[in-house]
Order: structure tokens, then C-alpha cells, then sequence
């Protein structure tokens, strides 16, 4: 297990970058990026994987929210991807490799490895590989994460000296309806922590409650959360968490 640097607890952690529609900064864009560096905070990221096997930063596994375009991310190549324009801004989407040339170790970053499995289970490998393949020469603070533990395993497999943590939530059925019972129950106990050499989590920020989190936070492990919206739920937060992801304000 490679141990989380202490920048990762410095500072909040903008996520997708430091948005702002009204201001022209799509979520996970340069623009947004270019923020977050400018603004000190650390930066997480979401990537999936093109038709093509390239890392694209986009969140969603189809285009239809966050551009003009439909359909599904994997359905396109990484050149016809780098040609969308995001909503709220002119930037384009960008590559994992573009995103590493702009960040450049100026501040620590986080990325979450998308589930490409679909139901959390091991159907993984190529995304992991092409961010590992990206990683392998980058100078600066990195880390990556994942709700699916089975692709947090494979990419760490692969990088293991690239700090790994989960992506955790209590998973009910209101939240992950397209989950079965048995992974939300499963993925619900984070059992999988100790297994795939994980060294961190980041938890749903209105659950830091939970019993899970704090037989965790008791063996020293760091604690991050998602996603905090206001200063008021940031300083509750605060009691529990290590350090925050946050968007709709500044931190």
C-alpha cells in the first residue's frame, strides 16, 4: 500500500475542476482546471474510456447532460471527443494526457476511474490500463479512486506506487437503482478496502456518520468526502472528514 501525501489533506479539493457555468468554466474542463490551479485548491477529475481505448475527463457515460451532443462516451473516438464542446464554456473535452500537461504537479490531483462494468463487478481492465500507461511519467502529487473496487485493483496492479483509495456511499436502492441488492450490500460495508491496498476513502459528505467510516478513520485512515455545496455543510464536515471535495461555492 502507498501511503496518501499530506498535500492531498492541505487544501479542498475543487471537484471536476473549479466550475462555474455563469462564468464559462464547464465541469471537468481546462478552463475549470485552470481555476483550480490559479485558486491553490487540489483538483479531482472523472475519466472514461473512448471507442478508440483512450482516457477522456468527463464524467457521465453518455454526452447528453453536459453537451449538445447523445449518446454513450464509449461510442466515440478520443479525436471525435476532443472536438465536443462542453456546455457552459468553449473548451472542448479534454484527454487525461492534456489534463496532466496543464496540472503538471502545480497541485495535487484526483482521479475516479468511471465503473465501465456497469454493475460494479470485474468487467474492467482497459481504462485502468490506458491511465496507468498515462500516469507512468507523470511528476506531481497523484492519486486515483473508484466505486468499483475491481477497478481500483486493476489499475493499482498496474501502478503500485500511485496511492489508490474508494469512492464509498451506503449505496440504498434510491441512489443505485440500477445496482443489484447483493453489490450495493456488499460495496455498502467497503470490505474490500484492506483487499485491493487502498488507502483512503472518499465518502458520500452526508454519511461521515456511518459506523463503517469511523472504524476506518480509527486505523488512521484518511477520510475525504464528496461533495460539499456551502460553508455551513463544509464546517460539519470538517468534525469528521480529513479533507473535502467540494463545488457551488468556495471552500
Amino acid at each position: 500500500m502507498t501511503a496518501l501525501p499530506a498535500s492531498f489533506l492541505a487544501r479542498p479539493i475543487a471537484h471536476r475542476g473549479l466550475h462555474d457555468a455563469a462564468d464559462g468554466r464547464a465541469e471537468n474542463s481546462l478552463a475549470a482546471l485552470s481555476a483550480a490551479i490559479a485558486a491553490g485548491y487540489g483538483i479531482e477529475i472523472d475519466v472514461q474510456l473512448s471507442s478508440d481505448g483512450e482516457a477522456m475527463v468527463f464524467h457521465d457515460c453518455n454526452l447528453n447532460r453536459l453537451t449538445a451532443e447523445t449518446g454513450a462516451v464509449a461510442l466515440q473516438s478520443a479525436q471525435a471527443l476532443s472536438k465536443i464542446t462542453l456546455s457552459g464554456g468553449q473548451d472542448t473535452i479534454p484527454s487525461l494526457e492534456q489534463t496532466l500537461s496543464l496540472i503538471a504537479g502545480c497541485v495535487p490531483l484526483l482521479i475516479e476511474i468511471k465503473d465501465q462494468d456497469g454493475n460494479m463487478g470485474s468487467n474492467v481492465g482497459a481504462l485502468e490500463a490506458i491511465v496507468a500507461k498515462t500516469l507512468k511519467h507523470y511528476q506531481g502529487d497523484v492519486a486515483v479512486m473508484s466505486f468499483n473496487p475491481n477497478a481500483v485493483e486493476a489499475f493499482s496492479a498496474l501502478q503500485p506506487k500511485i496511492p489508490v483509495g474508494l469512492v464509498t456511499d451506503r449505496f440504498t436502492i434510491a441512489d443505485w437503482p440500477n445496482l443489484s441488492a447483493s453489490t450495493r450490500d456488499h460495496l455498502s460495508k467497503i470490505s474490500d478496502f484492506e483487499r485491493i491496498g487502498a488507502c483512503f476513502i472518499s465518502h458520500n459528505h452526508t454519511q461521515l456518520g456511518d459506523p463503517v467510516v469511523a472504524k476506518l478513520k480509527a486505523q488512521g485512515v484518511p477520510i475525504l468526502c464528496w461533495t460539499v455545496q456551502s460553508q455551513a455543510d463544509e464546517a460539519k464536515t470538517r468534525t469528521i472528514a480529513n479533507n473535502i471535495t467540494f463545488d457551488s461555492y468556495l471552500a
